[in-house]
This record gives C-alpha cells, structure tokens and sequence, in this order.
C-alpha cells in the first residue's frame, strides 16, 4: 500500500515536519518517488516508522534506534514479545494455540478452542488473560512482518462474534439510573475493547446505547438530543499527533462538562495528553470494572 507523508502522520502520531527532520538527519526512511517525483512510502517505511516511535518511548535515542539494521530491531521486538508471554501455562497454552489456528485460517480449531476457553473460565477472565494478550501478541507480530493484514483481521473477526454472542445472552436491562453511551471516534474502527465494555456494562445491569465505531461527532450530538446518558465511553486505540488528539478531547469535554467522560485506550498517547476536567482516563480493565461498581452505588 502506498501512504503519503501525512498519512503517516496519522497512523504513527509523528509530526510531518519530525519525520522529515528524522529522514534528513538520521535516514530513518527511505521513500521511494513516483514518475512525477512526488514522494511515497510503503508497509515497509510505516512499519519501520511504527518500530522507530516504540522503541523511543521506551527510552531509546532516536539516533540510537535509526541506526538499528532490521535484524537489531526485530531481536528488541522479540523481548517485547517474550513479556505479553502469560505467567500462567493455561492461558499460554490457550494464546499461542489460538494464535497457530488464527495464522493458518483454522477457522474451526480456533472457535472450537477458544469456545472451550470461555466455557471454562467466562468471558470477563478469557478476555483479561487470552483475547487481550493475543490482539497486543498480534500487534508486535505485524511490527516484526510476522503476519500479514488478513491474519489480523481473520483472527479479530472471530473474536468479534464471540463478543456479540456473550452480549446478545445478557439480558436487557428495561431501567437503570443510568444510561452509558459507548462510541468510537470518527477516525477510530478497533472495536473489541469497546465491545467488550458494553459486555461488562450489561453484566452489571447497566443501560447501553452502543453507537460503535466511526462516530462523528455530530452523530454523537444528534443520539444524546435523544438520549440523556450519563456516562460516554471512547477509546483511541491508534496512533495520532498529540495536538490533534488534545483537541478532539477538549472538545468533547466542552460539549459536554455535566457528564462523565470516559477514555481508554493508548496509554503511550493518552499519558501525554491535558485531560478535560470532567475526564477520567481508564488504564485498566479493573479501572474500569471499579467505575461501573461506584456509578452502581451511587444509584
């Protein structure tokens, strides 16, 4: 695929004009150029790039981590890799299997393992110490060039419909004090983690207005005209620059400074940012699980 400067901009939240200084500097990308000398990069060059933001959030030189071969990086990435490895055998077990059926499109031996999974230790505790380890599993094997796109998508779309199946058996909640509105933003279509909020909410006998992803914000004013929710839930799950994130959540705790606003997500992004007032950022699955119990007491 092809991705232009400002595309990478988006999906790796590295300024235009850093990326460019890094080029200049310390070769960090080679773009190639089109007859008509306009500049493009590949998987390769946002891959690379991707490598390049981890490594220096964890405290690496971006002089140190350019001058990495791709041998280099990938030896660091399988130490990342080593520590999503589960300290119970179990769910090890559980994570690399599923992981072997999902790359070789198993689609049998994959729902068969990880229905045994869920049936065993429930959803809420298959999704903290499998699904959750796989998909991040997932995310540095795409960085090494260890699967393709499909892989991922295969593997995300069975995990989906395990999600719906749990939610669609929690019965509906007919009152509640409270009404959670859980949507992702408009440049935002990485749902599980917002599935399976909506999960918890329901177990919890919580109403749910479930909007999704790609939610404009306009979408989102229109829905709460109709609906007076207590509570709105969204992750930013991507990568983004900083300053255009700030905004998007200013502006949403300005559109809406009488309710609980919730966010989850990259934390590496999330840590960065001036949270609005009204916002609390969730860094964890038990974060999440203590609000719901609190907003519970409190009606």
């Amino acid at each position: 695929m092809r991705y232009s400067i400002s595309d990478l901009e988006q999906l790796s939240g590295v300024q235009t004009h850093t990326i460019r200084i890094w080029e200049r500097r310390y070769h960090a990308l080679s773009p190639s150029r089109t007859e008509g000398n306009t500049r493009f990069y590949d998987d390769n060059d946002l891959r690379r790039l991707l490598n390049i933001v981890g490594l220096s959030q964890k405290g690496m030189k971006i002089s140190q981590v350019c001058a990495l071969s791709e041998t280099e990086i990938d030896a660091l990435l399988h130490l990342e890799m080593e520590d999503t490895e589960a300290e119970e055998h179990h769910f090890e077990y559980y994570i690399s299997q599923l992981l072997g059926y999902g790359l070789s499109y198993d689609g049998y031996h994959f729902d068969h393992l990880i229905s045994k999974c869920i049936a065993e230790y429930g959803m809420v505790e298959s999704y903290k110490s499998v699904i959750y380890p796989l998909l991040v599993r997932l995310g540095l094997m795409w960085r090494r060039d260890h699967i393709c796109p499909a892989q991922e998508h295969f593997l995300s779309s069975i995990i989906r419909q395990k999600l719906f199946a749990a939610i669609n058996n929690v019965p509906l909640t007919k009152d509640s004090g409270s009404a959670w509105l859980l949507f992702l933003p408009e440049d935002e279509d990485h749902d599980i983690g917002l599935l399976f909020a909506n999960y918890l909410l329901r177990v919890a006998g919580q109403r749910v207005i479930y909007l999704g992803s790609k939610v404009p914000l306009s979408s989102l004013q229109d829905t709460m005209n109709d609906v007076d929710a207590t509570h709105l839930l969204t992750f930013m799950v991507r990568n983004r620059p900083l300053p255009a994130a700030e905004a998007y959540l200013k502006e949403l705790g300005t559109l809406y400074p009488h309710k609980m606003l919730l966010i989850a997500g990259n934390g590496k992004l999330l840590s960065g940012i001036s949270l609005p007032p009204n916002m609390e950022w969730l860094q964890s699955i038990h974060d999440f699980e203590r609000t719901i119990k609190k907003g519970r007491n409190v009606n």
